[in-house]
């Protein structure tokens, strides 16, 4: 059965951006009848201990639900490991021993976006790639890609074309990397819509060119407006009072987070206040803002 999901990183209380996100991915998935499910990308130093109970705690508070069981990443690494293994067996990766900074500092070809990988690593030879392990810095694993680019479709953007490198698979320290796990699970889990804020389009294409070669379906796709501050800057904990813990304490209840939020998407009058099952009933993907949002209270 096809699902939707929301897929926070339990690293501490969400935000209202990140709220907001998981409350447009639940109204998407329950509005076309998939499962809602919830998964913690808890594979790097970040996660805090308790943090994942909060988040789902402060996601039940507006009234947003989910299908179980919630799926911990960190459960998952042996299945990561196989594909990595599959891949390698069909010579679709290689090793690189490449620092972030030596990346950054190398040449590139016209056009390529900042960061993307250029190949060094990829052309070299047996001898080199002997030297480069004796030395003992352990290698991360990066897919051998034969594109340059990939369209993907979104509901709010369009088609959308994006650079495709040679990207990492598994890091050097054994950690799988993100557009790795995610593309598993979502594929493993009926996952076949992803709502997420729209600083993650550029992932989109890798991560669907990924699925393809893997011989799954890649998701459809609604990257949505970010929230930000008054600056315009994209929304953080630094920003102070924008957990619905720390609005609390400043006399902002949930309800009010919660209209806000459905006033910011079109889906709510000024001074209404709404439950997240009118939202439900009155969502139309049509009406969503295109532009971000300025959280104020």
């Amino acid at each position: 059965m096809s699902a939707g999901r929301y897929a926070p990183s339990p690293s501490g209380d969400l935000h209202v951006g990140n709220l907001r996100t998981a409350l447009v991915a639940w109204l998407f998935a329950r509005s076309t009848g998939r499962r809602f499910l919830m998964r913690m990308e808890d594979l790097d130093e970040r996660t805090v201990p308790g943090a994942a109970e909060a988040q789902l705690a402060d996601l039940a508070a507006l009234g947003i639900d989910w299908d179980l069981p919630v799926l911990f990443q960190s459960s998952r690494r042996d299945r990561y490991d196989e594909v990595v293994a599959a891949l390698t067996t069909a010579g679709r990766t290689f090793e690189c021993f490449c620092t972030r900074r030596e990346i950054l500092e190398a040449p590139r070809a016209p056009h390529a976006p900042e960061g993307a990988y250029p190949g060094t690593c990829l052309r070299l030879s047996a001898v080199e790639l002997e030297a480069k392990r004796a030395a003992g810095r352990p290698p991360a694993i990066r897919l051998r890609t034969d594109v340059g680019e990939f369209t993907v479709h979104d509901e709010l953007h369009g088609d959308y074309t994006g650079a495709v490198d040679d990207f990492v698979l598994r890091r050097g320290d054994g950690t799988p990397a993100y557009n790795l796990a995610v593309v598993v699970d979502d594929a493993e889990t009926g996952v076949d819509q992803v709502v997420r804020g729209d600083d993650l389009l550029a992932s989109a294409p890798r991560q669907a060119y990924l699925a393809t070669l893997l011989g799954w379906v890649a998701p459809t796709y609604a990257h949505v407006p970010l929230v930000v501050n008054a600056d315009d800057v994209r929304l953080s904990k630094r920003d102070g009072a924008v957990t619905l813990k720390d609005l609390a304490a400043q006399g902002v209840s949930t309800q009010t987070v919660l209209d806000l939020m459905a006033r910011s998407v079109n889906l709510a009058d000024a001074d209404e206040s709404v439950t997240s099952g009118e939202l439900l009933a009155r969502f139309d993907p049509a009406v969503l803002p295109r532009r971000a949002w300025i959280f104020e209270v």
